[in-house]
C-alpha cells in the first residue's frame, strides 16, 4: 500500500530534478564568474596582488620569530613565479567551471557534474591547501595584520565546497506522470 503524496524513496519529481539542475547551473556559473574576475583582476592589475604574494612569502609583516623565519622566501623571482602559478591555476579553474556551466545549460548532467567537480576541487586546493594551509600556517600569514588573506580564502573554500555538495545531491530519476497517478 502506498500513501498519497509520499514519493518513492529512489525517485524524485521532475520539478525537483529541474530545480536541482537549475541550482547546480547557477551556482557553478557564480563560482566560474567569481574566479574568472579574480584571474582577470590579477592579470590586468598584476602589481596589487603581486605585492600581497611577495609579503606573505617574505614573512616581513609576521612576528619575526626566529623559529619560523627560515621558511621565508625572499627571492623576487621565486615570489613572482609563485604568483604567476596562482594566476595560471585560477585561469584554468575558471575555464573548467565555465565549461561545466555550459554542460549544465546543455543538460549534459553527468559530464557537467564531473567537469564542475574538477573546477571546484581546483579552487578548494588553491584556497584550502595553497592559501589557508601553506600561506596561513607555513608562511604564518595569520600573524600579519596587513597581508592576511585567510578570511577571503576561507570564503572561497567554503563556497566551492557548498557548490560541490549541491551538484552531488542525489536526484534519482525523474518520475513520470503515470508513476505519480499510480501512487495516488
Amino acid at each position: 500500500m502506498t500513501t498519497t503524496g509520499t514519493p518513492h524513496p529512489t525517485r524524485t519529481s521532475a520539478s525537483t530534478h529541474t530545480a536541482l539542475t537549475l541550482a547546480s547551473t547557477l551556482l557553478t556559473a557564480t563560482v566560474a564568474l567569481y574566479i574568472a574576475l579574480v584571474a582577470l583582476g590579477n592579470i590586468t592589475d598584476f602589481d596589487s596582488n603581486q605585492q600581497f604574494v611577495r609579503h606573505v612569502l617574505a614573512m616581513d609583516t609576521t612576528f619575526k620569530d626566529d623559529d619560523l623565519m627560515w621558511r621565508a622566501i625572499t627571492s623576487k623571482g621565486l615570489q613572482d613565479a609563485a604568483y604567476v602559478a596562482i594566476i595560471a591555476w585560477e585561469t584554468v579553474a575558471a575555464l573548467v567551471l565555465i565549461a561545466g556551466t555550459w554542460l549544465w545549460v546543455r543538460r549534459d548532467l553527468e559530464r557537467a557534474r564531473r567537469v564542475s567537480t574538477y573546477g571546484l576541487l581546483m579552487l578548494m586546493l588553491l584556497f584550502g591547501a595553497g592559501f589557508i594551509a601553506i600561506g596561513g600556517e607555513w608562511f604564518a600569514m595569520w600573524q600579519s595584520s596587513d597581508w592576511n588573506g585567510l578570511d577571503a580564502a576561507t570564503r572561497v573554500f567554503l563556497l566551492s565546497g557548498l557548490v560541490l555538495l549541491v551538484i552531488h545531491l542525489p536526484v534519482g530519476t525523474p518520475r513520470t506522470a503515470d508513476e505519480d497517478s499510480k501512487e495516488s
